[in-house]
């Protein structure tokens, strides 16, 4: 697999996947699944900043697989939306560089 492909290429990995095992779930339980994505996240964060240890019997986690768990559900669904993300995302860079250039100098 090519690790340095485009959003809106990884959109369309993740489409492929979701049609050939059952299709989209519908929007609210799409969101519920980020939801639920998020905060496994926020747990690993909360973990590996010496927080909150984890129970004896949970599994060593990865963060950069639990941020890319949130990037799969949020793909998911723009992908229902038909938004491409890539560009959706130039856009915000582009409001935040307008927005808040000088805000945190």
């Amino acid at each position: 697999m090519n690790k340095n492909i485009s959003l809106l290429e990884h959109q369309k990995l993740i489409d492929k996947w979701i049609v050939a095992h059952g299709g989209y779930w519908p929007p609210l339980s799409m969101l519920s699944a980020i939801v639920e994505e998020v905060g496994e996240l926020a747990k690993e964060i909360n973990h590996l900043e010496g927080h909150k240890p984890k129970k004896t019997d949970e599994a060593e986690k990865n963060l950069g697989e639990e941020l890319a768990d949130v990037i799969f559900s949020i793909s998911c669904v723009a992908n229902y939306y038909k938004i491409d993300l890539n560009r959706e995302l130039s856009l915000v860079i582009d409001k935040f560089t307008k927005r808040d250039s000088k805000r945190f100098v």
